[in-house]
């Protein structure tokens, strides 16, 4: 019985410790992240575009 309550002590240790840690990101992050999630649409787009040219331009 002492060695299960050690145990679920332990695992409960666990999950607090590992649950805890989560890193907040504040808002000057959050607005950095979005701007460059932006930033790599836009140039995807862009190679999009790009192809879609060649491959019309291909085709005369």
């Amino acid at each position: 019985m002492k060695k299960l309550f050690i145990s679920f002590a332990a695992l409960c240790l666990i999950i607090v410790t590992v649950t805890s840690c989560r890193e907040k990101k504040t808002t000057g992050e959050k607005i950095e992240d979005a701007v460059e999630e932006t930033g790599e649409a836009i140039e995807e787009g862009a190679d999009e575009v790009k192809d879609a040219v060649e491959d019309a331009t291909d085709d005369n």
